[in-house]
C-alpha cells in the first residue's frame, strides 16, 4: 500500500479520539503548555501524556520542553502536507488511482 495512504490512516486514526481533536482545536489558537490543556479535561498527566505522544506520533503536534513544562503547537507543515494529499484522494485527476490499470485496490 502507498505510504501516503498508511501516513493519512494514522493522522486519521489520531484524530478519531474526541478528545485529541478538540485538543487540536485549543492547539489552533497557538502553543499551550501541557499545564493549561490539562485544565480543560478530567483526566491525568499520565493520560494527557499518551494522547500528546498519539498526536506528535502522527505528525499533528510538536512539543517544547521549557523548564519542567512542555509546550505544545501544530505541526503546520505536516497539516499542509497533509490537507494537500487529502484532497488529492478526494478529488479526480489524470493522475489518480482510479484511472490506472492494472493497480489492485
Amino acid at each position: 500500500m502507498e505510504e501516503k495512504y498508511i501516513k493519512n490512516a494514522k493522522v486519521l486514526k489520531a484524530l478519531s479520539d474526541p478528545k485529541r481533536l478538540r485538543i487540536v482545536d485549543m492547539l489552533s489558537c497557538g502553543e499551550l503548555c501541557a499545564c493549561n490543556i490539562l485544565e480543560k479535561f478530567h483526566i491525568t498527566q499520565p493520560t494527557l501524556s499518551h494522547d500528546m505522544k498519539v498526536l506528535m506520533d502522527a505528525g499533528l503536534v510538536k512539543a517544547r520542553p521549557e523548564g519542567k513544562w512542555i509546550y505544545y503547537s501544530l505541526n503546520d507543515e505536516h497539516l499542509k502536507a497533509f490537507y494537500q494529499q487529502l484532497g488529492e484522494i478526494f478529488t479526480s485527476s489524470p493522475d489518480c488511482i482510479c484511472h490506472r490499470r492494472g493497480v489492485d485496490i
